[in-house]
């Protein structure tokens, strides 16, 4: 009898599902307004699925804002960096018949040493930079859901 209500449990999956899974978001726009920097914008639009339709019934819109920023934070004793920080700014939001029904600002750091070789330095803060945009769209459809 034990050995069947083990393999019962095994076999039957618990039915877990994220609670906010960026697939499920099925947002609709009649406009999608996007300023600053592009690639972050592009990013963004294209995990988070917006679709921007041409809809009567649709007044919704929605205005991305979004910026960049490595700051060199300390520097050894040859003045060469030694540390940086990459930060990632994106502001969203949601209007609808010109009147403003969401609104929040987004903001991801992250510090790091300098790397010598500078393709390889170039490829770790492209990584970075790609980790703080999936940090802050993660929040983006926690901000949307609510």
């Amino acid at each position: 009898m034990k050995k069947i209500l083990i393999l019962f449990l095994l076999l039957s999956a618990c039915g877990y599902q994220p609670l906010y899974n960026s697939s499920d978001i099925n947002v609709k726009f009649s406009k999608i307004n996007l300023s600053g920097d592009t690639k972050i914008n592009r990013k963004i639009v294209s995990s988070l699925g917006f679709v921007e339709t041409e809809s009567d019934d649709l007044n919704n819109e929605i205005s991305i804002i979004s910026s960049k920023t490595i700051i060199e934070t300390s520097k050894d004793d040859k003045g060469q960096p030694a540390t940086y920080r990459t930060n990632v700014i994106v502001d969203v939001t949601i209007k609808s018949l010109d009147k403003v029904i969401k609104s929040r600002s987004f903001s991801e750091s992250f510090s790091y040493k300098n790397i010598e070789n500078k393709y390889d330095l170039s490829v770790y803060q492209k990584d970075v930079e790609n980790n703080l945009i999936k940090k802050i769209t993660d929040d983006i459809i926690v901000f949307i859901n609510l």
